[in-house]
This record gives C-alpha cells, structure tokens and sequence, in this order.
C-alpha cells in the first residue's frame, strides 16, 4: 500500500538510467560491528561493510541496523566532496538508532571506491544511487512499497546534498530528501553571471586529487578554464547537465533545504532556485539558513541532524505528529558567549519561504563625485580581499557576524557609494538590488559588488564577507546593469550606514589581466529585503527574575569587581626582559578529564638557543606550546614572554610565530603573493613584515614566483615556516616541522632553523624525529606525564652515558680487544666499524681508559661518549614511549 501524500508524485514510472546495466553485486563483506549502547534501553548499531560492484566500478559501502526484525524505512547518507563514508557514520548510527535501515557509500574516486570523479554524473555518481536503492529493496529489513520499491530518503552535505537532488529527479523510487549547504545549478556556483570563481574551483580539484583523477571531459573542462580565466559555453553545459536544475521539473518528494549563510561557495541563491522550482512541482519544502557553510563557522550538526530525522519521520515513516519545524528558518547571531568566546545563536522564523526580495526598503546612495572612475590594474594584480576559501574563511565570516571588519580593497580599484546613517535598525534578510551605469575602455567590465555595514567610527563589516560578481560586456559607451547582490541577514544598528562598492578584482574570482579604466554612477536607490514576516524567538526569562532586580544587580557587580581583579595581567618583570621565555610551575587538567595534562612545568630558554621539546605521546607537549602561544588557559603556574605574563590575546605575542598544524595556502596564488595576502590580514604595516629576511633565511629562491600548486611538501613546510617567520619574531615554535619530509628536505628544515636562531632568536621545536633534535637543536626539554624529567644542553644530556666510542686509525685484532675488555673499570669491549665500543663500569673513567689503550699500542684517533639521543630519551622516560 503506497501512504505517500497524494498529487505530490506522477505514476510510478521508475527511469532507470540505464536500463540494460546488471543488478549491483557483492564482491566481500569485511563483517559485522555492534556499537554498545550507552543504557539498557539504547539499542545497539550493526554495521556490515560491503564492497559492492556497480556498472564496472567498486563502491565501499556500510550498512547500520538496530532493535527489532521488522521492516523499517531506509536512508541513504551520502558525504562530502573530497570525504568518505566514515564521515558520516555517527548520523548513520543516530538514524539506525531512530529506526531506520541506513546505507552509506563512499563515492566514486574517494575512500576505497573506485572510478573517476564525475561530479554527479548522471551516468556515474546519479546512476549508482539507483544501483544501491535495488540493493535496499532486496534486504528483508528494509519496508517496501511494493516489490523492487524500497521506502527510502536520501541525505547529504554538500556533494552529498547535490546527490540527493538529483537522485530525486532521476529515479522515483526516493521519497524524501534533505540536502544541505549544496548547489542546485555548478555553472551558476562555479561562474556566476559568467565569472570563473577560481580560488574555489582549484579548491574542488585540487582536493579532488587533481585533475587526472576526474572524469576527461572534466579535466579538459578545468584546465581550459583556469587557463584562460573565462568560462565558455561548453564548460557551462558540462557543469549544467550535472546539476539538479537539469531535472528540476522531476523532483517532486518532500525537500528539505538546508542552506549555509557563511558560505561563498553555494551561497543562498542556489537553495532559492530550489525551493521555488520544487514547490512549483506541488511538494513540501521547507527552508532552513544555518549558521555555517563551505566557509566555516557553527554547522549546527546536532540541530540539522534532529531536523533531518524528524523531516523523515513525517515523510518516511509517515508520522503525522513528528515537527519537522517552520517553513523558513534563520540562525541570527547576537553578541558573544562570556564563557567560551562562542557567538551565541538564535532562531528566527517565518510560516512561509519569504524569498530573497520581500519587503524591500529603498536606500538612496551618493559617492564623493556622481560618477566614479577606477582601474583594473594589469594582471588584475593586487586583488581586493573577502572571502578565503580553504583558509579558515569561516572564522572571517564569524568576525563580521560579531562586528569585526577584515575584508580589503585597494585605493584606486574601486568606487564607492554610501546612504545617509540609518534612523533605525535595519534587519537585511535576502539578496539588496541596485542599478548603475558602467563604462570601460575595453568594452568589457569585471566587477565585484558587496555591501559594507559602516560604523560610525568608519569601520566597516562586509556581511558574511560575500561578494556578487558581474560581467558587463558592450560597455564602452556605457549600460545600465542591474546588479543582485549576496544574499544575508544580517543586522545594520542605528547611525551605522550602507556603502555600495564597486571594485575591479577580487581574489577569488579571475578578472580580465589586461588594464581598463571604468566609470559607474548610480542609476536608482539600493533596494534591501527585510522579510518583516520573520521574527526571532525571544530568550524566555525565568519567573522569579523581576522579584530579584536589586539582589541581582549587586550580585552581578560584586563579580564584576572581583572577576576585574582576578583577570587583571601581572605586570612585567624587568628582570627577565631579555629572557625569551620561562615557564614557572605550569599546570593544567582539561575538564572531565583523569590526569593533569601538565603538572608543575618549569624550564627557562634564553636567546639563541634552538631547544627541542620531547616527550612521547600524551606528555603534555602540545598542550604546553598551546598555553605558550595564549590559546588555552592554564590552571595554574604561568608563561612570561621578555617578562610579560601570557594571557589570551597578550600584546607581547607579536613577538611569538608559530608552526603548528601547517598552514593553507591559496594554490593558485604564487608563495610570495600567499606571505602578502597573510601579513594584510594582520592588519600590521607592511613595513615590519621583513618578507625578504624572513624568504632569505627559510631559502626558498626562484620558487616565490611560482604559484603553490606546483610546490613539493618540502617547500611547502618551508613556506609556513616563512609565514611564522613573518616580522622575524624573536620567539618562533615549531611543532613538528619536518613531517612529511624526505630525508634531503628534513636537512633543508634544520638549517633554516639554525640559520634564523644564528641572529640572537629563539626556536622552540617538538618533534619526534629524535636523531633530527640531535643534530638541530641546542638544548632540551624532556617531558613525560606532564612533568619535567630533564632539561639542558643536548651534549649534556647525551654525553652523560657509559660508553665510550673509540676511533681507530686500523681495525683491533680479536686478542687485543679481549685484553681491553679484561682491563679495570671496563664491563666490555667490542669491535665496530669506527672502532671500538668500550662501555665503562661503576668505577671505570674515560682518563684511565686512554693511558691503557696507549700501553697496548692500540691506535686511537678519537673518544667521545657513544650514546645516540634515543638511548637517553628512553633512559629517561623508561617504558612510556
């Protein structure tokens, strides 16, 4: 019996893509896991993994059940671009937990699955989607519809989010979606309004393993792109006809959008044009603008994951009484969390999707002159700053949801237009529009327009650091364009003002590279949504708070009073301004957690000095150069840098670079370009960068000019060095900064190491790579359990061993290495290939030693103590590595 809701679905007319391709066949099963559950009344999680054979390629696939025998409704969770299966098993486990009969797969070319990337290829990524739907439909715990029928939805981010899509429209077997943060038309995502959206189209193949690993039409498709900077009409069909858009008059199923609003990837245009395609089809569909996106910031993954499940529960399991929430919702941010640091999020909804244009409000904008001239410098080079994609731009989103500027634009590259200060506060929740008139002395104009929220102190904050890109062609006696910008909410206060910009590059998109001037003037007012229908739930009070005003108003200043008292920074000592750095009594327990992780640390490093801190794993290293660098809190004890305590944010770290967990770099920009762009966004002058000290001593030579793709991993190591370097800290940490090296690019490492601390600077290195701290660094500092177990000179350390090493100018025959061996104070002599290996006893000493070897004649060249720093690391931590 078919319970799905009527009109939403034509006759049931599966269209298998290809009609003629065999069943999918197990090729092995690597067994079954049971997840415990936490209480009794949980049940516990089989997982089956299989690889499965689809039309010539090998899927790796997982398959989680729970409770009971009875048939149940089935989910298909798909992951990410650039992921695997195993990135969402804990949802798949939740969702088997819910009662449901869960697949996941690994797509093609990721994981252990086979094949070429497509990019949801109808033929390739769409088609095996149908392939594991046969699959469900012959497991005797999954519910059917009727026989070869499964009851199945299909879930995913992203990659996954658009495989879900097209899922939908092409086989009617689905029954209920929810993607998110996903595109619904790649030509719109990747070259919108016909411009090449470089940075993160080289992100995709990049990550992607590059381009021989994806399908030829693709590779063929990028590398023509990329290297002309345009796209053409070839690489837009390719990219349309694996896109959702393509069948959006056959996805008819209950949707579920899930949209990210730090997300300059697939901003939320795309899940517009899928909300209004598919309800246009007669389906349910509901809109929901999370936190977060390609671009960072809060995912809010337990929220989406219980919306999802709660979406299938209405549509799956056909329960009329699960919520699956409001039509629209939005996460708004306000203010910040005291005690994490965490922006604090809030909902806000609406009973309808409002669109991207409801309720607009009309700004009239002036410039400094009506018409406004500017260049496209040559090469497009430097480019304006918003987003950085691959760069943690989630944290600049973040920044500008909480009031914190940090986008760029270069004098002379573009024009600008601002309101009057705003009477009230305006609420932007959707996509501004505006008119103006564009010149250019070529013909053609690139711009990049983006709304600023000004302050009135004139800082200013780029929402959700978005930009709208706009191709003008036919330009040179000038046109009038409309221009529909990001879409955001976010919120303008009082007094601050709007200010339109105009500029002529961007650094993640290509702009035309030969110069041209352009010419804008304003052709009407900036039209801004504001969607009044939706309103933000109000943070419930509890009841008893208006009887407690004055108690709590004396309460809240006695801690603020004392909390001033405890946060307030110990002065600097004058003792210690020349000491880069001394650790006094350091301790620290994470929360929940059995041990310290750092127990009474003490140690001192003074200038020059490269100091290898070692320990093995869980010694309380990390955590240590953590609290150095004023990113946790220690519980007890305290760090001084020159005399300064350290503290979250400390002026004094200025004097501190680190390597921690290396660093991203824009792979189309060259090494040089990566360093510039870092230092900008410190917001320090360009002048105390020292970019060719910095590039002189980590030795990169001709390479800076090539662009970052082409790097070897030693070279790239040696570019995040350089950026630590940057303003030639006189403290520079380095936490395993040779990972990944081969042997000749690890030599390269410890010179430019040595080289930086010849000038009177400080290292700090943590590495595991033992006989490399032998030869690189000066002193140590060994930890194990969080504690101190030695610290000094290497020489020192090492040299306090009971064998000696001694050379020889020709092999010592058997007889006398025998009477060495008999003489006082020796435990045992042995032969080796330097010479010989004569360990001492208790009452044995080197100066003894060599007035015996000179009586029996034997020829030395050479004594020094034979013991390599992995005999005294393991002397010194016993059995804990």
């Amino acid at each position: 019996m078919d319970l799905r809701l009527p009109g939403l679905r034509g006759p049931r007319r599966p269209r298998r893509l290809l009609a003629a391709a065999a069943a999918v066949v197990v090729l092995a099963g690597a067994g079954t896991w049971t997840a415990v559950a936490s209480d009794d009344d949980t049940p516990a999680v089989h997982r089956a993994d299989r690889v499965m054979a689809v039309d010539g390629v090998r899927l790796d696939t997982s398959y989680f059940t729970a409770g009971g025998s009875g048939r149940r409704p089935a989910v298909l969770l798909a992951h990410g671009f650039g992921g695997s299966k195993d990135d969402v098993r804990q949802q798949a486990e939740q969702l088997a937990r819910d009662g449901y009969a869960v697949l996941t797969w690994s797509a093609r070319g990721f994981g252990e699955s086979t094949g070429r990337i497509g990019l949801n290829d109808p033929k390739g990524e769409v088609a095996d989607v149908s392939r594991l739907i046969d699959w469900l439909a012959k497991q005797p715990d999954v519910r059917l519809d009727k026989p070869g029928d499964p009851r199945v939805g299909v879930a995913g981010a992203s990659y996954g989010g658009a495989v879900s899509l097209l899922a939908a429209g092409h086989d009617d077997r689905v029954d209920a979606i929810a993607p998110a943060i996903t595109y619904w038309n790649l030509a719109d995502a990747l070259f919108p309004d016909g411009v090449f959206k470089k940075l993160w189209a080289g992100v995709f193949f990049n990550t992607g393993g590059g381009a021989a690993r994806f399908e030829p039409a693709l590779a063929a498709m990028y590398e023509r792109v990329a290297e002309s900077g345009v796209p053409d009409a070839a690489a837009r069909r390719l990219l349309e006809e694996r896109s959702p858009s393509a069948v959006a008059d056959r996805i008819k199923v209950p949707t579920l959008l899930l949209q990210g609003q730090t997300d300059s990837l697939f901003t939320l245009a795309q899940s517009d044009a899928a909300e209004k395609a598919i309800r246009k089809n007669g389906a349910p569909v509901d809109v929901d603008w999370i936190s977060g996106g390609h671009d960072g910031g809060d995912m809010e993954a337990a929220r989406v994951q219980a919306r999802v499940a709660s979406w299938f529960d209405r549509y799956l399991k056909d329960d009329k009484s699960a919520d699956t929430g409001p039509a629209f919702r939005v996460t708004r941010t306000g203010g910040v969390d005291s005690t994490d640091g965490a922006a604090r999020l809030r909902g806000a909804s609406a009973d309808a999707y409002p669109g991207l244009t409801h309720g607009d409000r009309a700004f009239a904008l002036t410039g400094r002159r009506e018409e406004q001239s500017f260049v496209n410098p040559p090469g497009a080079t430097p480019p304006a700053v918003s987003a950085l994609p691959g760069l943690g731009g989630g944290g600049l989103s973040r920044l500008s949801a909480l009031g914190v500027g940090v986008s760029l634009d270069f004098p002379g590259q573009y024009a600008a237009f601002d309101s009057a200060p705003l009477a009230d506060d305006l609420r932007v929740t959707g996509s501004p529009t505006v008119t103006v008139h564009v010149k250019s002395t070529t013909g053609t104009a690139v711009l990049f327009a983006k709304v600023y929220d000004v302050g009135g102190s004139g800082s200013q904050v780029l929402p959700s650091q978005l930009v709208a890109p706009v191709r003008v062609d036919g330009a040179e006696a000038g046109k009038d364009v409309t221009i529909t910008l990001p879409a955001i909410d976010h919120k303008v206060e009082e007094g601050h003002r709007l200010r339109l910009v105009l500029a002529s590059t961007d650094l993640g998109y290509a702009s035309p590279m030969a110069p041209a001037t352009y010419t804008v003037s304003m052709k009407g007012d900036l039209k801004v949504p504001t969607a009044p229908a939706v309103t933000t739930a109000a943070a419930p009070l509890p009841s008893w708070v208006w009887w407690l005003p004055l108690t709590g108003a004396a309460l809240a200043l006695a801690l603020l009073l004392t909390a001033r008292r405890r946060t307030a920074a110990p002065a600097p000592d004058p003792a210690l301004a020349e000491v880069p750095l001394r650790i006094t009594d350091l301790s620290k327990k994470y929360a929940n957690g059995d041990r310290y992780s750092v127990r009474e640390l003490s140690f001192q490093v003074e200038k020059g000095q490269v100091l290898g801190l070692l320990g093995p794993n869980g010694a309380g290293k990390t955590t240590t150069l953590r609290m150095l660098m004023g990113l946790i809190t220690p519980d007890g004890g305290e760090i001084r840098v020159f005399g300064h305590a350290i503290r979250p944010g400390a002026p004094v770290l200025s004097r501190v670079g680190s390597f921690v967990e290396g660093a991203g770099f824009l792979p189309h920009l060259t090494g040089r370009e990566n360093l510039e762009l870092y230092w900008r966004a410190t917001g320090r002058p360009a002048g105390d960068a020292h970019l060719d000290e910095a590039l002189e001593i980590a030795g990169l030579g001709d390479a800076l000019a090539r662009a970052v793709r082409t790097y070897s991993q030693g070279m790239r190591q040696r570019l995040a060095i350089a950026q630590a370097m940057l303003g030639l800290p006189d403290l520079l940490i380095l936490d395993e900064p040779t990972n990944g090296l081969d042997p000749p690019q690890i030599r390269e490492m410890r010179e430019v190491m040595i080289r930086y601390a010849a000038a009177g600077r400080t290292v700090i290195v943590s590495s595991h790579l033992l006989a490399e701290v032998e030869q690189s660094c000066t002193h140590l500092v060994v930890m194990d359990r969080g504690r101190l177990v030695q610290a000094g000179p290497v020489a020192e350390i090492i040299g306090s061993g009971d064998t000696l090493l001694v050379g020889t100018a020709v092999p010592v025959d058997e007889p006398v290495v025998e009477k060495i061996a008999a003489l006082p104070g020796v435990a045992s002599a042995l032969p080796a290939d330097e010479g010989l290996l004569i360990r001492l006893d208790a009452d044995g000493t080197a100066r003894r030693l060599i007035a015996e070897l000179v009586r029996l004649d034997v020829p030395v060249t050479s004594v020094g103590p034979h013991r390599r720093l992995e005999d005294a690391f393991l002397t010194l931590i016993g059995g804990s590595a």
